[in-house]
This record gives structure tokens, C-alpha cells and sequence, in this order.
């Protein structure tokens, strides 16, 4: 089948367990439907079909998703997309993640590979597209079993060579931790415990390489508007993040008393001052660093505190707060420790740390017997990560997640345990931003910033976000819409400052790809299209209207410190908010899609 602009329109399934692996094709009618990277990815999980089966069942499928943007010009577009049912929440996972990966992936002659099945034995993949014809290798890989990703990467790129990039797990993975990791280039596609999915296929490693491109329809337009947008200004946020990185939101939440700290008690924290950015920058030696095909250059690295003292360790906000302010912790040193401790062994640091304080809370109230597990101990923190990536003793709960545990803990437990569909709650604190307070409630993900993006609505004029109203519910839905195509893309959300008229230049981008004449009425159509499928595939899977709410203590707790000190969020004012966000979907009440919607979407998924 010879390629189209911007796609091979084709993809490669592989069955561990047989040793097998076949390309199939890829229609222009779910390419264009679909896109790419999470929008393609959740199609073909429903195209494997399998609905309520266990994550880490074999039979299973974990898809690894590129787009038409990926090996082009354009800023920010190497990135590639891992989507499965979570181990975590047994709804959808579609974690995201910058990387050499994406560009190899894709030269390997293919727009996607599906796995399913499991090795009897530590296997590492070698797909290698150089020749006409793809090679898939099934090689074993014992000896790599139990290293972290980057040595495991390190080892098989010296094995087979430089040119092949590889995604690889560390020990959670394989220990089945629910928020493990897949890494690539140091980068994690981290929420939702997809390295346990790999790790109960016992597949250590994917190395991708290859020679096959795809051209595009429009090259010297495409690069012409590529120079243009490299120029242009990403906003002043985005400059902050060159010189400081994300970390710089921390100090920033906490004077807004949006900073979640001790496990959601409070809004602010007091120690935030020694974790301040700009000095922490200036004591940690430290390098930046750009993703792959990227311009902009928020990377952050701070070295010598990896296990081998060699290996930078990438510190973003979420990272921070997590293993900072919300274990009660302010020493930066120990932070990075702890950070880099996640990366040793491939573990999600908002999960981490947010189940982390959840025991330190639970510890404190008598819950849970834990007596040195208390806010503001240093080496408990440290200590717990690494009881989780061994799954010994308490880690071995903490290794199941906040949700998990709190059900073992009882009601009290339960309702402060911080998650939304089984996935912890990021930073920032859903009674001083009710936007964001409604992304986490509706999230098909769970608690997620990176697939709502409604703290953009709450820190605009748009809304009040102490108060949210149903007026202003279309203003989240529209963020949730816009990261579902920028997701499908793949593009990053940083991009966003840089982009004129959002939908128009992105449709322009994929108009200079393709060849397809799109414009932004029909790109804004496929985002709510992504958003709908998602959600078809978490109904399919089991998904109930209870499961769309927030901890009981975002309900009945006002925060009690801070400048956002006295904000409070009631379970009937969500309802409202979440019956709005349902009506204006198109739903009913409850977020059931009607059987003509169901229908539509089965009509626009058939792959001719």
C-alpha cells in the first residue's frame, strides 16, 4: 500500500505471545476522523475490542500512537501517544510523551503499533523499518530485568546500535506498580500506570528504527509557516519556563492559595520560600534542555543524583509539589532525591507523592499504623518510594494507590483519599479553582490538568474561581476540546501562546500535510468527536455518572489557610456544574450518550 501525505495508513499489531506481528491497514476515514496520536489510540483499542477485561490481562492492547505532524517541521511535533486501559482506574489511560521515540516509531513504516499478548519471559522488541519489508524481533532480555529504563535503554541501543530509540519500563513496571512508567529519552509517559501494562506482558523494551518516510503535501509552505511560528512570541509564561522552568508556578499557587499542601488540608504552604525557584536554580548545578523538534526549551536537569551520579533529573512543578508541599516537605534536596528516586524506578511522581500524603495523613488520624510516616519527615518520604518500587512492607499498598488504599482504610479514609476515578488529583486545588474543580469531576482520564486545561479559565477574567457558574462551563469544555486535538496532533500545550486563531492555524498545519482541504469548523467537530469516543470507551468499560465527582473533602471542607482561605465547593454546586457540562456535550443528565449518538460513532469509526 503506498503511503498518503502524512501517513503510511497502516499499523502494526503484535502478539507476544505467538510471536507474530501483522500490518493492517489504516483507512483515510478514521485517519481523518481520528488524527493521530490519543484520538487514533482510542480507536484502536475499541477496534480490539475486549470491553471490561482486566488492564493487565494478556489479552489486552497497549497502543502506541504518532500523528502526521511527527518527522516534520513544526515545533514541539516529536511526540508520540500510549494508550490502554489503566491499571489504575480500569477506565482510559492516554499518556503523552516528547522523544526521539516518536520520530523513529514513525520511520518504522507505521502510524501506530498495537501489542497484545505476553512474553513467557523479559522480551525487548526490535522493530527495525530500514527495508521495504518492517523486521519485528522477539529477543530476550533476563539480564536487563530489574534495571531502571535508562540503563535497560542504554544497554540496547549499544547492543543493536545508535540508531534505534527505545521506550522502556524500570522495576515498578515490572512489579506491576499502578502508576509505573514508560520512559523514552528520559521522558515519562507517566500518568495512569502504563508501565505496569507493559510489565505484565513482560515487555522490558520496544527499539524502533527505520528509513521510511512520509512527504508531505505542501513542504515548502509547511516550512515557510513552520519558520514563522518558531518566531514568534510563546507567550510571556512560556519565556518564564526557559529561564526557570514549570517550577516557577510553585511560589506563584502558593500566593494565590491554590497550592495543595498535606494532602489537600490546606492552600498554601509555609515552607514554600525555601523551595523558591530562582534560588534553587542558582544551588543546584544544572543544565536545559529542548524535547526532540522543539524550540522552545523549558527542560530543566539538575545532575549528580540519579543512582550512578551521572544522569540529569528533570524537576517540573507537578514533581515539586507533589513530592514538596503536599508530604509537607521544603528541603529542595530532598525533593530532587525523591525525584529522582521516581525516575530509578519509573513511577508517576503526582501518584507518588499524592498516596504518599494520603498515608501520612491517614498515619496521623490513626488509620493507618505507620508511626514514622508523618509530614515533614524527610526519609520517610524516601523511604516510602523506595518500600514502592520493591513492593515490600507498606509499599506494597502504597503500590495499588490512594484509591485502593483508602478502600482498605475504611469510609473516614475514603473521603479524603485524593483521586478522581482511581488517579490522583495534580496540583492545584479544586476549591480555588472550580474550572479545574470541574475538569478533574468529568475527566475521562480521572484527575488530570493536561486533558481539561480549565486552570486556563480559572486564571483568566472569564470566571470567578472561587464561585464557578453554569455560565461559565462552556469555558471549560472549550479547554477539554481544544487539548482532545492538540492531543491527537500531537502538539504541545505551550504552544498554545504562539497560535493566532487556535483551531484555523492547526487545521492549516494539517491542510499542509495531508492535502486534505480542512478548515477550523471541521477540526473543532473532531475534537468533540475525541472527547466523545473517549467517553464511549470508559461506558463500554464499565463507567457509571457516580464515578464523575471529587473526594468527599473538596465537599464539605472549606480551606482554612492562605488567600483562598474560607473557599468552598458543595457536592449540589458540582452536581449543577456537572449537569450543565453534560447538557452542553449533548448528553443527558447523568453523561449517558444517547443511542443515535452511539450509532454516529460506530458509523464514523468503520475502517473503509
Amino acid at each position: 500500500m503506498s503511503p498518503r501525505f502524512g501517513y503510511h495508513r497502516r499499523y502494526l499489531r503484535i502478539d507476544l505471545s505467538t510471536q507474530s506481528a501483522e500490518s493492517r491497514p489504516l483507512s483515510d476515514s478514521v485517519l481523518r476522523h481520528f488524527v493521530g496520536g490519543v484520538g487514533l489510540g482510542t480507536w484502536l483499542l475499541l477496534e480490539e475490542g475486549l470491553d471490561g477485561v482486566d488492564p493487565l490481562d494478556a489479552r489486552m492492547p497497549i497502543a502506541f500512537a504518532f500523528s502526521p505532524l511527527v518527522g516534520t517541521t513544526l515545533t514541539t511535533s516529536a511526540k508520540f501517544a500510549v494508550v490502554a486501559k489503566s491499571p489504575l482506574t480500569h477506565r482510559l489511560s492516554d499518556s503523552l510523551s516528547s522523544s526521539h521515540f516518536a520520530i523513529a516509531g514513525k520511520r518504522t513504516g507505521f502510524d501506530a503499533l498495537v501489542i497484545v499478548g505476553a512474553a513467557r519471559s523479559p522480551m525487548a522488541l526490535r522493530i527495525d523499518g530500514s527495508e521495504a519489508d518492517v523486521s519485528v524481533e522477539f529477543l530476550a532480555v533476563d539480564d536487563l530485568w530489574g534495571q531502571s529504563s535508562r540503563i535497560a535503554a542504554d544497554a540496547i541501543r549499544q547492543r543493536w546500535g545508535s540508531r534505534f530509540r527505545v521506550a522502556a519500563i524500570g522495576p515498578a513496571g515490572e512489579r506491576l506498580v499502578r502508576y509505573a512508567t514508560i520512559s523514552s529519552d528520559g521522558r515519562h509517559a507517566g500518568r495512569g500506570g502504563l508501565g505496569a501494562v507493559m510489565g505484565a506482558k513482560r515487555l522490558k523494551a520496544i527499539a524502533v528504527a527505520g528509513g521510511q518516510w512520509v512527504s508531505q503535501a505542501h513542504p515548502e509552505e509547511l516550512i515557510a509557516y513552520s519558520r514563522d511560528l518558531s518566531r514568534r512570541s510563546f507567550g510571556p509564561a512560556t519565556e518564564k519556563y526557559r529561564e526557570l522552568g514549570t517550577v516557577s508556578n510553585l511560589l506563584t499557587f502558593n500566593r494565590l492559595g491554590t497550592l495543595p499542601t498535606r494532602n489537600f488540608q490546606e492552600g498554601s504552604f509555609a515552607g514554600a520560600e525555601q523551595l523558591n525557584p530562582e534560588q534553587f536554580v542558582i544551588e543546584h548545578p544544572r543544565t536545559r534542555e529542548s524535547c526532540a523538534a522543539c524550540t522552545i526549551g523549558c527542560e530543566h536537569l539538575f545532575h549528580g543524583l540519579g543512582k550512578d551520579g551521572q544522569s540529569g533529573v528533570r524537576l517540573e512543578y507537578e514533581s515539586l509539589f507533589a513530592l514538596g508541599p503536599l508530604c509537607g516537605i521544603s528541603n529542595p534536596d530532598i525533593v530532587l532525591q525523591a525525584a529522582a528516586l521516581c525516575d530509578d524506578i519509573g513511577i508517576d511522581t503526582i501518584s507518588a507523592g499524592a498516596t504518599i500524603a494520603f498515608a501520612m495523613e491517614c498515619a496521623e488520624r490513626g488509620l493507618l499504623e505507620a508511626p514514622d510516616l508523618r509530614f515533614g519527615r524527610e526519609e520517610a518520604l524516601l523511604g516510602a518510594l523506595r518500600s514502592i518500587g520493591e513492593r515490600s512492607g507498606l509499599g506494597d499498598r502504597l503500590a495499588e494507590g490512594s484509591r485502593h488504599l483508602s478502600r482498605e482504610l475504611g469510609p473516614e479514609a475514603i473521603a479524603i483519599a485524593p483521586h478522581v476515578k482511581g488517579l490522583e488529583i495534580p496540583g492545584y486545588e479544586p476549591r480555588a479553582l472550580q474550572s479545574m474543580a470541574l475538569g478533574f469531576a468529568v475527566g475521562t482520564r480521572g484527575a488530570d490538568h493536561n486533558r481539561s486545561g480549565a486552570y486556563q479559565v480559572d486564571f483568566s477574567n472569564q470566571v470567578d474561581r472561587r464561585a464557578l457558574t453554569p455560565e461559565g462551563v462552556r469555558f471549560a469544555i472549550e479547554t477539554e476540546d481544544e487539548a482532545a486535538v492538540m492531543d491527537s496532533l500531537i502538539l504541545c500545550k505551550f504552544l498554545r501562546g504562539a497560535l493566532l486563531d487556535r483551531y484555523a492555524e492547526m487545521a492549516q498545519m494539517l491542510t499542509l500535510i495531508t492535502g486534505w482541504s480542512v478548515n477550523a469548523d471541521e477540526l473543532h467537530q473532531t475534537a468533540q468527536r475525541i472527547v466523545q469516543l473517549r467517553k464511549w470507551y470508559n461506558i463500554r468499560q464499565g463507567w457509571t455518572p457516580s464515578e464523575d465527582t471529587l473526594p468527599a473533602r473538596f465537599l464539605s471542607e472549606p480551606l482554612e489557610s492562605g488567600s483562598s482561605a474560607g473557599a468552598t465547593l458543595s457536592a449540589a454546586h458540582l452536581q449543577q456544574l456537572i449537569i450543565e457540562y453534560n447538557h452542553q456535550r449533548g448528553w443527558d443528565s447523568a453523561g449517558w450518550l444517547s443511542q443515535e449518538q452511539q450509532n454516529r460513532l460506530r458509523q464514523e469509526s468503520l475502517n473503509v
